[in-house]
């Protein structure tokens, strides 16, 4: 039986399939993997299309225990994303959201959702240098609001529409993200 010379294609597939098999350098090379994906930045959805959050009872507790109804954030812009410090689309779009929550923060309410425990989230955020504040349910998220798939993140209008609902990883910190927050802010 005959071999053929392997091509440097078959070597670079191997190594490749090696390192996604080695838990140390699965999670890097996937979130470095989610970041060039993340480029594109998520789209507007058209007016028509747009569904509108019922200001449920749906409640968050921030990590010093202050309860906010989400029924408090009628007549405000709303970035909504549910995420976890385990998922690699989560942490390779994180940056893009503290670097738009860093220039948004007092005019847009950034509720970054997640169901771990506070002690998990802060040793992530301590070890990244992020300083957004975090939130968990103590509710059922609203019908509107799919928590099975994250990261997932929406940006609400001041009446209360989904605007931008976006599964996966994406850049929030692009022009036409802060084009159309600064339009929403507005109320245009």
């Amino acid at each position: 039986m005959k071999f053929r010379k392997p091509k440097k294609s078959d070597i670079a597939l191997i190594v490749v399939i090696t390192l996604l098999i080695i838990p140390q350098t699965r999670q890097p090379i996937q979130i470095a993997l989610h970041s060039v994906l993340s480029k594109f930045g998520p789209s507007v959805i058209d007016k028509k299309d747009q569904k509108k959050v019922s200001y449920t009872s749906w409640k968050l507790r921030d990590f010093d225990g202050n309860v906010l109804n989400y029924q408090d954030t009628k007549g405000r812009v709303v970035f909504v994303n549910l995420w976890a410090t385990w998922c690699p689309p989560c942490i390779a779009e994180f940056q893009n959201i503290q670097d738009l929550y860093n220039d948004y923060g007092d005019k847009v309410l950034f509720l970054l959702v997640s169901d771990e425990s506070p002690v998990t989230i802060q040793k992530f955020l301590d070890k990244k240098g992020y300083n957004i504040p975090i939130v968990n349910p103590i509710t059922n998220y609203p019908d509107a609001f799919n928590p099975r798939s994250i990261p997932r993140t929406y940006i609400i209008d001041k009446e209360g529409y989904i605007v931008v609902d976006k599964k996966g990883a994406a850049n929030w910190n692009s022009d036409a993200i802060r084009q159309q927050l600064d339009q929403l802010i507005k109320g245009s």
